[in-house]
């Protein structure tokens, strides 16, 4: 194209500071390095990640910054020893990356790569540890190797999916992250067999795909937990058989007793401690003593304990 090899002026939304509004600003995208691709972006959708990593209520704040994972766009340039991608190739952003190389990569059981996995406070290309966005020759930060809120974006050629062509990118966009988290943790790591019970926590866009592979995979009975009653409906187009909103059931699944030794020096005390777990003890009931598998989709702790406790004992 054109534009190879030359810095594209575009526009960007931009995070100056935790919690404060985006702005639109034209900002220079430098061309890509070795083994970086630079990506015209068409769709970009906006998921909760951002909005917490924009808030920046419990991490390390970096700023300014271009944030946005979960989008679909087209190569328009690649740097020097790219060989999977050309120009015009459609693709999908990947924050967690695949070097194909290190131990994880070749591992069945992981994808968290040696040098791609996710590192939400590097705000630089891996290469050289360097910005290619700029103001006025003062640097942007980017967001876990994508910075998807951008015209143009550059970002390493092994956090970059290649897609058929004919695929809409208005609607795939959301493979980046949604769909292929919540599908993924089902398929991959539960693996629910034929004819299972599942429960899923949380049926927001992830919790959702988490559903449809529990529908992939034979479920006989699929569980949508969430405090929104509204969500039933959508959900049963994902293989929803049963719905349960956690403020109709308030009362604790059981009493977890929890045995404490305290330890300095030498042994000190021990102490037993009464927990209430409270959880919608429905789901124990309806399915006989628990569910195969269940999946937790909000990131609450209280959701996760939930989770634990509604999956029947063994």
């Amino acid at each position: 194209m054109a534009t190879a090899g030359k810095v594209i002026k575009c526009k960007a939304a931009v995070a100056w500071e935790a919690g404060k509004p985006l702005s639109m600003e034209e900002v220079e995208v430098a061309p890509p390095q070795a083994m970086e691709v630079r990506v015209k972006i068409l769709y970009t959708a906006l998921c909760h990640t951002d909005v917490y990593f924009w808030e920046a209520k419990g991490q390390t704040p970096v700023f300014p910054r271009i944030l946005g994972h979960e989008a679909g766009g087209i190569v328009e340039s690649v740097g020097e020893g790219v060989t999977e991608l050309v120009p015009g190739d459609h693709v999908l952003p990947v924050f967690t990356g695949e070097c194909k190389e290190c131990a994880h990569c070749m591992s069945e059981e992981s994808n968290l790569c040696d040098l791609l996995r996710i590192n939400v406070d590097r705000g630089v290309m891996i290469g050289d540890g360097q910005s290619r966005f700029t103001i006025d020759g003062k640097p942007i930060f980017h967001f876990v190797g994508t910075s998807t809120f951008s015209e143009y974006t550059v970002i390493h050629v092994g956090c970059l999916a290649k897609i058929d062509p004919e695929a809409p990118l208005d609607k795939v966009c959301l493979l980046s992250c949604g769909i292929s988290t919540g599908l993924g943790a089902t398929l991959n790591v539960a693996k629910p067999k034929k004819g299972m019970t599942v429960a899923i926590f949380g049926l927001g866009a992830v919790g959702l795909a988490a559903m449809e592979g529990a529908r992939m995979s034979g479920g006989s009975r699929i569980i949508g937990v969430d405090l929104n009653p509204a969500k039933h409906e959508q959900a049963k187009k994902f293989g929803c058989t049963d719905f349960v909103n956690p403020k109709d059931h308030t009362k604790p699944v059981q009493e977890v007793r929890l045995f404490m030794t305290y330890v300095h020096k030498k042994l000190v005390s021990n102490e037993m401690l009464t927990v209430q777990i409270y959880t919608p003890q429905v789901i124990v009931e309806m399915t006989d003593g628990g569910v195969d598998r269940a999946v937790e989709c909000t990131g609450n702790a209280d959701a996760m304990i939930s989770a634990f406790e509604c999956v029947h004992d063994g």
